[in-house]
């Protein structure tokens, strides 16, 4: 794998227009301070945006419809659906590992990865305790938001183990975490699927998102941090945007069929909106390490590893960064955007066609 020389960013880029089709800066100079306001953890604000956002409306309503709702929600019938899924525990991971073996088998030779660093029965182990955590916090009946910060600290530390040896071996991490869970899913009632899959939804964040990271990095920022306090502003956004991002490329793309369906299925779409969001956390590390580096080690090789494998095309990508560009334009104050914006020009430099041609 080769990686992309590093980019140098410029500070004093702001606001958009759309009259180009790509982001253009407008005006340089001095940035107007932040108005300060009293900060919260990173960790509270994106554990809170699940109240609102982590079941879609439409979920919302096909759950209140089910006629066994109240027996499946029932401290009983959560115990009863967790017992199921622990005794299919170990035969969900060892199908996972199938799937996933099969989908990224030819990229460890083609990226070059060290097949040593891909240890089945330790991603497979790994997966399973985290697994058996988060089931215990669903037969205790926490909820998915409180899921994010009970579960967000073991998720981190495993993530990062992978990081640090060879950030591509995420990739083959993610897929199994992502794996085991569609197929647990298999064993279960519609009430219990429409039931579980948010706190599917977190644990998915925590393994393919550099949650932990984002927050070590803002540790090191005074509370009035221009960086911080934009960061602030755009987590607890992240889910609407994502939402709007997919919602409108779908509608760019008609017909298009990524490997698990239509772009518009309930499966592509959860998929599509974590993708989104991994964008968007990727964009506040990289603000608030004032660096790039994190999206060369890690978010570019994963795109690189698994995009292609999933039938996503790049031109599919392309249209989501230009997509969010706009979102973030929208729905952040100018102060805030021009702080993401030399990052947003980076993002779309790397995955242009320039990059990757018309593929």
């Amino acid at each position: 794998m080769t990686y992309l020389p590093a980019v140098s960013v410029a500070s004093n880029q702001d606001v958009t227009t759309r009259s180009t089709g790509k982001l253009t800066p407008l005006y340089r100079g001095n940035r107007p301070p932040v108005s300060g306001e009293e900060v919260s953890s990173l960790a509270s604000l994106w554990a809170r945006k699940y109240v609102a956002s982590v079941t879609y409306q439409k979920e919302t309503d096909a759950l209140r419809q089910q006629p066994d709702l109240t027996t499946a929600t029932s401290r009983e019938g959560r115990a009863e659906t967790v017992l199921r899924l622990m005794q299919q525990l170990s035969f969900a991971s060892a199908r996972a590992w199938s799937m996933t073996e099969t989908l990224l088998s030819a990229e460890m030779q083609r990226h070059q990865i060290d097949s040593s660093l891909v240890n089945p029965w330790q991603i497979a182990g790994d997966t399973h305790a985290l697994f058996e955590k988060a089931l215990k916090a669903y037969t205790e009946r926490v909820t998915p938001r409180r899921l994010s910060v009970v579960i967000g600290s073991a998720f981190g530390q495993m993530r990062q183990k992978y990081v640090a040896v060879d950030p591509r071996v995420l990739g083959f991490v993610s897929m199994q975490f992502h794996n085991t869970g569609l197929v647990l899913l298999e064993k279960l009632s519609h009430t219990e699927q429409l039931l579980l899959n948010p706190y599917l939804k977190v644990m998915d964040d925590h393994m393919y998102m550099p949650l932990r990271q984002t927050y070590t990095a803002a540790a090191q920022h005074e509370l009035e941090s221009p960086a911080l306090q934009a960061v602030q502003k755009l987590l607890p956004l992240s889910t609407r945007i994502a939402l709007a991002v997919c919602e409108q490329v779908s509608r760019q793309n008609p017909g298009y069929r990524s490997s698990g369906g239509l772009l518009n299925s309930s499966t592509v779409r959860t998929s599509s909106i974590r993708d989104v969001e991994m964008f968007q956390v990727y964009l506040c590390l990289c603000v608030l390490e004032g660096s790039i580096q994190s999206v060369q080690r890690e978010l570019f090789p994963l795109c690189v590893m698994l995009y292609p494998n999933l039938n996503v095309s790049w031109h599919l990508v392309q249209s989501m960064l230009q997509t969010l560009s706009w979102e973030m334009h929208d729905r952040l104050s100018p102060d805030a955007l021009a702080i993401f914006l030399p990052y947003l020009q980076v993002f779309q430099e790397m995955f242009s066609p320039e990059v990757f041609g018309g593929r």
